[in-house]
């Protein structure tokens, strides 16, 4: 049977007193995972392991069922392959984020969602500037792009821009974790205040400014790593081929690692104005030739990054009606039967605006299974289900 999972990035979330004690999962209509959740089954993951940050890398690595005390290496490396930049032995990858600094506050860490467009000529402007034999930057995506320091020592303590906003940053800087580290991490901090120095005046900051948008004035390194020994999917769970599709670099380097074909979706931003039905078309084309098809959508987690619950509801809604309805309908003309799969990789509640561990709710529906009692889907009807929580590579080896 063919597999997909459709994965709402920080869907969860935590009771609000402004939806009536509600979550906006619970609030938001969702008459098609709801009616998946009523004909399959239903649990809890624990997608973010003992002694790790709930990170989506982690949690987006723990629901393919792969062992994180064995494989990770932060979210560098997959920045690096969803890329096509190979990481050499001795080079150190990080996730290298253009922030928005006003004073001494990290206002956010997106700049204002600035575009890739105006993200790559201050790429290259760092490069100019701030890069050499050692160290290098590389264009990403918006504002999440790579940054490679050959002979690097990943052993540093850093701090993930999206946890602290509104937060003094000098507090927040790089620290070494061993004192071997100390240099790495003098090098990296003196490229943080450089970069500082050279972007304000730099005309795309100045033109934003000037439309009243926030400035890329800083970089902001973190999530060091090597290059992973990970195994394919393949390997693991004998299917044929399979495909990722995401907006996010990191989820698409998740996929290269993992020998997932990536595919590339017009109109895709990693926003909640992305393109849900493409997404959902590209996914049913997938499928037609793939065993597997991993459907990343970004829109939720950014909207609990802002604390906009108005917007999450929207975000909920719309993978919902734009994208689950459009795979279901379809998939009930098909003869060949498809598992689906349901969940978010983490919450991001709206209260605290970043990522919690609490275990997710998922649903798994196959064609022809018996149900368990739950009908709707949701943080709290799914203590009900059948699984109970799960963890490490159950819940991939349920569905597949």
């Amino acid at each position: 049977m063919k597999s997909i999972i459709i994965l709402g990035d920080g869907m969860a979330d935590e009771p609000i007193e402004a939806l009536g004690g509600k979550t906006p999962l619970q609030y938001a209509e969702t008459p098609y995972m709801d009616k998946l959740a009523e004909l399959g089954v239903t649990g809890r993951m624990k997608t973010v392991a003992d002694g790790f940050h709930p990170g989506s890398e982690v949690a987006n690595m723990a629901v393919l069922g792969y062992d994180l005390p064995t494989v990770y290496e932060g979210r560098g490396v997959l920045e690096a392959a969803s890329i096509g930049y190979d990481l050499k032995p001795g080079e150190m990858a990080m996730r290298c984020n253009l922030i928005c600094i006003e004073g001494d506050i990290l206002k956010n860490h997106s700049s204002g969602h600035i575009t890739t467009e105006e993200a790559d000529e201050l790429i290259h402007f760092l490069n100019e500037r701030l890069g050499s034999e050692r160290v290098h930057f590389y264009t990403g995506v918006s504002y999440r792009h790579l940054l490679v320091i050959k002979g690097g020592d990943k052993r540093l303590d850093c701090t993930p821009p999206h946890d602290v906003p509104l937060h003094p940053f000098r507090p927040l800087m790089i620290k070494p974790e061993v004192p071997e580290a100390q240099e790495t991490a003098d090098l990296l901090n003196d490229l943080i205040l450089k970069s500082q120095e050279i972007l304000m005046s730099h005309p795309i900051n100045r033109k934003r400014i000037a439309a009243g948008k926030d400035p890329a004035n800083s970089i902001w390194p973190w999530s060091p790593g090597y290059r992973p020994a990970m195994r394919t999917m393949q390997e693991m769970y004998g299917f044929k081929n399979g495909t990722v599709i995401s907006a996010v670099d990191l989820i698409r380097g998740i996929g290269v690692y993992a020998g997932l074909k990536v595919i590339d979706v017009e109109g895709a931003t990693g926003l909640y104005n992305t393109n849900y039905e493409g997404k959902a078309q590209a996914a049913l084309e997938a499928l037609k030739t793939n065993d597997f098809v991993y459907l990343h959508v970004e829109a939720s987690d950014e909207a609990g990054h802002e604390g906009d619950v108005a917007l999450k509801i929207k975000t909920i809604e719309n993978l919902d009606k734009r994208a689950i309805r459009i795979i279901w309908e379809e998939l009930q003309k098909w003869d060949e039967p498809v598992a689906i799969a349901v969940l978010p990789d983490h919450p991001t509640p709206c209260a605290i605006r970043t990522h919690t561990n609490t275990p997710v709710p998922f649903l798994i529906y196959k064609p022809g299974q018996t149900p368990d009692a739950v009908t709707r889907f949701d943080e709290f009807s799914v203590l009900n289900g059948k699984y109970g929580i799960l963890e490490k590579d159950e819940f991939i080896k349920e569905l597949i």
